[in-house]
């Protein structure tokens, strides 16, 4: 029998009558992720989803790699099938694990008997197969409290299964279960955290971005593209919206107070970004903002930004310190493209002293010399959509 992969549900164990169409969404998400690495079988049985090579050219590592960042899954594992005979288990479990045996100071077995068929107990299994790699390695010593190695034995429906420790998965929801929604994503830190978060609740995401050329570079566009091309490790495929707001920027600057530009900006980011949700039938908007980070982020500024808006806005960071977002970030490994000097267009015509407690009748008085809804209409006649493919 081959290798196979082993992946473990997270939350979706929990939920009731309809748990069967998250099942389905996720090995849909999983399929479709393993195509360009071969032929697999993907089935879920008690809670757990198998990987089955089924060509010569199928490349179990990188379908490990990939399961890894499939959000629904909180565990997976490489490991060796076998018949569901105790003396075949044994020598599986001899002979598959002797590289991290021979390094191994201590170890211990677990058994799982899911087929309660199997003739022998969980703790008989692990006595008989314990014994026998005691037996195969006499210079390890068995450890029932602190083990270095626990070697791991699955009795299932169809074969036996030997492994060693689990590998973390992205855990969350399948992609696509908890309906779709528009994040805001700019080339800092903040919003591809922000879009991670929310789609690892299960959201399928429709990045917008807002350029600025010239006054943002096309290295800018790229950058942010970077970024997209990341999160789809785990997102899956996307289609980036990007805004042309060159002419809305500008228009803000000669006939607006200096002080309110970046909250009257803000406001048409959300209107034009909810004008994209409502046309591909999206729920919400995402946006990386946290309370208090910059002026535009206060409790007073964030009323006045999402006062233009009627669906639901969705700030993951909203409480996080900074630090514990850099963290994310680096995780995630979006933190060195983030940090790339190439400025977005947030960050043009910034105001010396931005207005941090505004009134939102003063922001709308403000804005009521603009033609905002030619502006809106003309900057979401200009959008360049780029599609991202699977990182």
């Amino acid at each position: 029998m081959n290798d196979i992969l082993l992946l473990k549900l997270g939350e979706i164990v929990l939920k009731g009558l309809n748990r069967r169409s998250f099942e389905q969404k996720l090995t849909a998400n999983l399929r479709r992720r393993l195509i360009p690495l071969g032929q697999f079988r993907v089935y879920c049985m008690q809670s757990t989803i198998y990987v089955e090579p089924e060509s010569p050219d199928a490349d179990l590592d990188a379908a490990l790699e990939a399961a890894k960042k499939v959000f629904g899954i909180v565990s997976v594992t490489r490991a060796a099938a076998c018949e569901k005979d105790k003396d075949a288990i044994a020598q599986k479990a001899i002979e598959y694990l002797e590289p991290v045996m021979r390094t191994a100071k201590s170890f211990k077995v677990e058994s799982k008997r899911s087929d309660k068929r199997f003739p022998m107990t969980s703790v008989q299994l692990s006595q008989y197969v314990g014994c026998a790699l005691g037996e195969a390695y006499p210079d390890i010593p068995a450890d029932m409290h602190n083990p270095e190695l626990t070697v791991f034995l699955e009795v299932r429906e169809h074969a036996a299964y030997v492994h060693a420790a689990a590998l973390p998965g992205a855990g969350g929801m399948p992609v696509g279960s908890n309906g779709t929604a528009v994040t805001l994503l700019s080339g800092g830190i903040d919003s591809p955290v922000s879009s991670w978060m929310i789609a690892r609740r299960g959201v399928r995401l429709i990045p917008v971005h807002f350029f600025s050329f010239p006054y943002t570079s096309e290295l800018a566009k790229e950058k942010v593209l970077t970024l997209a091309k990341h999160l789809s490790g785990w997102c899956g495929r996307m289609t980036v919206e990007v805004v042309p707001f060159t002419e809305i920027q500008t228009q803000i600057r000669e006939k607006c107070p200096e002080e309110l530009f970046t909250l009257i900006m803000r406001r048409f980011m959300m209107r034009i970004s909810e004008r994209i949700a409502l046309a591909n039938g999206a729920g919400a908007l995402v946006t990386g903002e946290n309370l208090g980070q910059v002026a535009s982020q206060t409790m007073e500024a964030l009323r006045c930004t999402e006062a233009v808006c009627t669906l639901p806005i969705l700030r993951p960071l909203i409480g996080m310190d900074k630090e514990e977002i850099v963290q994310m970030a680096r995780k995630l490994g979006t933190f060195e493209t983030s940090i790339l000097p190439y400025e977005d267009c947030c960050t043009v015509f910034t105001p010396k002293h931005p207005r941090t407690k505004p009134r939102l009748s003063e922001v709308e008085e403000a804005e009521a010399v603009l033609d905002v809804e030619g502006l809106t209409e003309a900057a979401l006649a200009g959008i360049e959509r780029i599609r991202i493919e699977l990182y």
